[in-house]
């Protein structure tokens, strides 16, 4: 008997890849766990691709999150990040600064996530949810994506921030081209955030004037009683949340969808717990395709302060490195059956959210969301399945966030 020679190196970054990166994860993971990858950008950054590995990596605090220490050479500049972010003066933001000033900042948006208020917004999500389907319930088909879990994340956010009804389609456009990465006008990206951006600060001058119960007005109150939140960073900060908060609810209700419609056996038995009025299977569920395959792939940039060692593998100062969620999560290390979608899982400390200091402060609203987009839906339309061949399916490009440009569905219409 020969020992079989290792499969050749997946090619990573490629149409194919895009659309099922979990084989070349898994290679990755066997053969080279933390590995040195030259990115579609032309950036070499470490992949970190094992669970354990991943997850001491994100509470490492020699990882800064400050993109001030990466050792970049010139023709680098620029290409890590959010895109657009620089030129929009949008560095000073939760994804990027590390403690003391993430510490202080986090205190502050943290009041506007607690349970509480989270449950307090529940049933303007379930609303907007059912006002969304209405959209379209009675046309017998539907773009989930465009039509869907885009608008529902964008309009939860701006009422949750306390956009105006009337400036929330503004918004809208402005998020479009911001989550189009390379679809649209050269430095279109750029020029919506700074559009948005713009209006941000325009909004927390208004709202200082008149506030509200809205997180703007929150942050606000709280810079205004010694905090010393900077209207800079006020405007930054409700960027970012707009941000982080959007695209990745896309690509939870999108993926979890697609894999649900993949997974007809899964997705029966959710829609029989459903229609028991049970929810536990809900919740489960919901973390569930966040592991299987989550809207971010990998988490957000992180620089080595240092020297240090990770996985065995040593890196040095100056060094990008990209923890990939999507790789951890799938680790049969850590996880019983990693590839099988089991939406009872009740052993599943995933790490879609992250872990450590910068763990998702939006998490609880993400849960809410997901959990309301995903039950009306298979509530409201039992028979919806994918119209079209799953192949002509287009992931959008991109390092971080995973998630289908459009997801085409089809349905027996409902009656007025």
């Amino acid at each position: 008997m020969h020992d079989q020679p290792p499969a050749p190196a997946p090619e990573l970054f490629t149409w194919e890849f895009a659309s099922d990166p979990y084989p070349a994860y898994a290679w990755l993971r066997e053969h080279a766990p933390v590995h040195r990858a030259t990115l579609p950008s032309g950036v070499e950054a470490w992949l970190v691709t094992r669970y354990a590995d991943a997850r001491q990596a994100l509470a490492d605090q020699r990882l800064s999150k400050n993109p001030a220490h990466h050792d970049e050479p010139a023709h680098a500049k620029g290409k890590t990040g959010i895109p657009g972010e620089r030129k929009a003066e949008l560095m000073t933001h939760l994804l990027n600064i590390d403690p003391p000033d993430h510490t202080r900042l986090r205190r502050l948006v943290s009041k506007a996530f607690t349970p509480r208020r989270v449950a307090e917004f529940a049933p303007r999500v379930q609303e907007l949810t059912d006002r969304l389907i209405d959209g379209f319930a009675r046309e017998g088909s539907a773009d989930l994506i465009h039509e869907f879990a885009f608008p529902l994340p964008i309009y939860a956010i701006c009422d949750l921030l306390g956009v105006p009804p009337e400036d929330q389609d503004d918004f809208r456009d402005w998020a479009g081209m911001m989550i189009r990465h390379g679809g649209g006008p050269r430095g279109g990206v750029a020029r919506s955030v700074k559009k948005m951006r713009g209006y941000l600060a325009e909004l927390i001058h208004r709202k200082r004037g008149e506030p509200g119960d809205d997180l703007i007005s929150g942050l606000i109150r709280a810079s205004d009683h010694g905090e010393h939140l900077t209207e800079n960073e006020a405007a930054a900060m409700a960027f970012i949340l707009l941000f982080a908060g959007f695209e990745t609810t896309v690509n939870l209700i999108g993926n979890g969808m697609y894999a649900l419609l993949r997974h007809p056996g899964q997705r029966e038995r959710l829609q029989t717990s459903l229609a028991a009025g049970e929810r536990g299977l809900l919740e489960t569920g919901v973390e569930e395709l966040l592991r299987f395959d989550g809207p971010v792939e990998m988490a957000t940039w992180r620089y080595a302060m240092e020297p240090l060692t990770i996985g065995g593998q040593e890196i040095p100062a100056g060094d990008p490195v990209l923890v990939v969620l999507a790789a951890a999560d799938r680790d049969p290390a850590r996880f019983a059956g990693p590839d099988t979608l089991d939406l009872s899982r009740r052993d599943n400390q995933h790490l879609g959210y992250g872990h450590g200091i910068h763990y998702c402060i939006g998490a609880p609203l993400a849960r809410l969301e997901g959990q309301a987009a995903l039950a009306t839906l298979l509530t409201r339309l039992p028979d919806l399945r994918l119209a079209g061949d799953p192949a002509d399916l287009r992931w959008r490009g991109g390092l971080i966030m995973r998630g289908l440009r459009t997801l085409p569905v089809e349905f027996t219409p409902l009656a007025n």
